[in-house]
């Protein structure tokens, strides 16, 4: 019965994933309307958005082999229903510290689900051509859903309260829920194998102690005791994780993968994919509100040539991979976005056709390049390590988008708050300097030339931090796809391999 509603089995799956990716980045539009009603800090901004890529990331390996012992169909069903939850309590968040709270529920259910989305996808596409096809198509849900949460939380924001953007998931869970009952495959699991709680945790702590570490490095006034405090119990935590995993006779992990160069070339591939397209998206929106005056309709329509190019990409490389190789799809990929994305710094400010192509290349190049990533892992894993290849996958889109928020919006906070430099005589808040949402709600408690004074500064700092961050970008993107082409050309043997890049 699953092979034959396979395409309903996939559809409903999807669902599921898009839900999980738009939650990455769909705040990106709302942030400044949601900064604004719950007065929130600079720092408490930073965590609404990150506090749900991390807690997925930190997850993913330990519900990843959770469901490999219980089964991928109970983990997938319990995860909608956390993710349900969740979002009525996030849509009706009082204050910024529900809302964090709620964010890190989110994603419970999403680390619960996403190693499961894969895994059912494996198991339902016995044909290979078959199957790369589907992953294409997941690929392309996870690399366009994620481009698109902007444009969503845009067009919510328009006609509703910012909480819509969380209310919206639930009709969706209720409907995946009702049909996934009746028609994902179940799974027997493995029984025997272990659920190592405590990497889980390690690995988790690890992750969002070295986030704060490096928000902390942005900011303009570092606590620095709790700073070096952060890094230390990230770094043991990751130290001690590691270690655990390499002593395991059943890793959350399994590090031997990593040995197979197409598999590693695939992980980093997503990894960089994910930091630069939510960081690049995050720092667009914010400019195209606070800089120029977009509300969030305009901004999600300016940066709508990204998630369709990534829809397009996604299922073209999915029919590619197996005619040039993954390899050849990931470097290549890389290498039309870093155009796409060094193109888009040059014309940002020029002509609509310039700015609308450049974004395109960049959306494009990244959506083939998570198809291509995203095969490459999955071939390359053997069939025992389906649910530990699915969350090194997974964890590498969600690590890439908390470390693209942290990475890419603390040089933002950094930069920034070096250039601006508001004259003594304005009588203006050290705050000013946190954020650009700061100094713009402090020029509403000023006089009309001096909030137009501050104002200007502020969006001229602003505008020096925005191609500092996409300049960034562009090089990380080109780095990877360099260290790509020399790790997919190294003919030395590989682990386990189950196909051929």
């Amino acid at each position: 019965m699953a092979r034959q509603n396979r395409w309903l089995v996939l559809a409903i799956v999807s669902s599921a994933l898009f839900l999980i990716v738009v939650d990455m980045t769909v705040l990106h539009t709302a942030l400044p309307t949601l900064t604004h009603e719950l007065a929130a800090t600079a720092a408490q901004k930073l965590w609404i958005v990150n506090a749900y890529g991390l807690v997925v990331a930190g997850l993913l390996p330990g519900l990843g082999a959770l469901g490999d012992r219980v089964g991928h169909k109970p983990m997938f069903l319990g995860g909608l229903a956390v993710f349900g939850v969740a979002s009525l309590i996030a849509a009706f968040s009082p204050n910024a510290g529900v809302l964090i709270g709620a964010r890190a529920v989110l994603a419970i259910g999403a680390a619960m689900m996403m190693p499961a989305t894969l895994s059912i996808i494996r198991v339902t596409f016995e044909d290979s051509r078959e199957r790369a096809i589907a992953i294409g198509i997941w690929a392309a849900i996870a690399s366009g859903g994620a481009a698109f949460g902007p444009v969503i939380g845009g067009i919510l924001l328009e006609y509703f309260w910012w909480g819509s953007v969380f209310l919206i998931n639930v009709p969706v869970v209720i409907v995946a829920l009702l049909l996934a009952v009746p028609f994902v495959p179940s799974d027997e699991g493995h029984a025997n194998r272990p659920w190592d709680f405590i990497g889980s945790v390690q690995v988790m702590v690890g992750l969002v102690a070295l986030a704060f570490f490096i928000e902390q490095l942005g900011a303009r006034e570092r606590e620095l005791g709790l700073m070096i405090g952060a890094a230390v119990v990230g770094v043991l935590a990751m130290v001690l994780f590691v270690r655990r995993q390499r002593n395991s006779a059943a890793p959350l992990i399994d590090f031997k993968l990593f040995r197979d160069n197409r598999f590693t070339a695939g992980v980093i591939a997503a990894l960089v994919a994910s930091t630069v397209l939510v960081g690049v998206e995050l720092v667009v929106s914010q400019r195209l509100q606070l800089v120029l005056s977009h509300s969030p309709l305009q901004a999600a329509f300016a940066i709508l040539p990204i998630p369709l190019a990534a829809f397009v990409s996604g299922p073209l490389a999915g029919m590619l991979v197996p005619r040039l190789g993954a390899g050849r799809v990931l470097w290549g990929s890389l290498a039309l976005a870093g155009i796409g994305l060094a193109g888009y710094l040059v014309v940002h400010n020029g002509p609509l056709a310039l700015v609308v192509l450049t974004l395109a290349a960049f959306g494009f190049g990244l959506g083939a390049t998570m198809t291509a990533a995203s095969t490459a892992i999955m071939d390359n894993a053997p069939i025992e390590s389906a649910g530990s290849a699915a969350s090194v996958e997974e964890v590498s889109y969600e690590l890439g988008g908390a470390i693209g928020i942290a990475v890419l919006g603390s040089i933002l906070t950094a930069v920034y708050g070096a250039t601006l430099m508001p004259p003594a005589n304005l009588n203006v808040p050290a705050t000013v300097r946190d954020s650009l949402d700061e100094a713009l709600l402090a020029s509403e408690k000023l006089a009309p030339d001096a909030a137009a004074t501050l104002q200007t500064l502020a969006h001229g700092a602003f505008d020096q931090a925005f191609v500092v961050v996409l300049g960034v970008a562009a090089a990380l993107i080109f780095v990877a796809a360099l260290a790509i082409w020399r790790a997919v050309t190294d003919r030395r043997p590989a682990y386990q391999p189950s196909a051929s890049l």
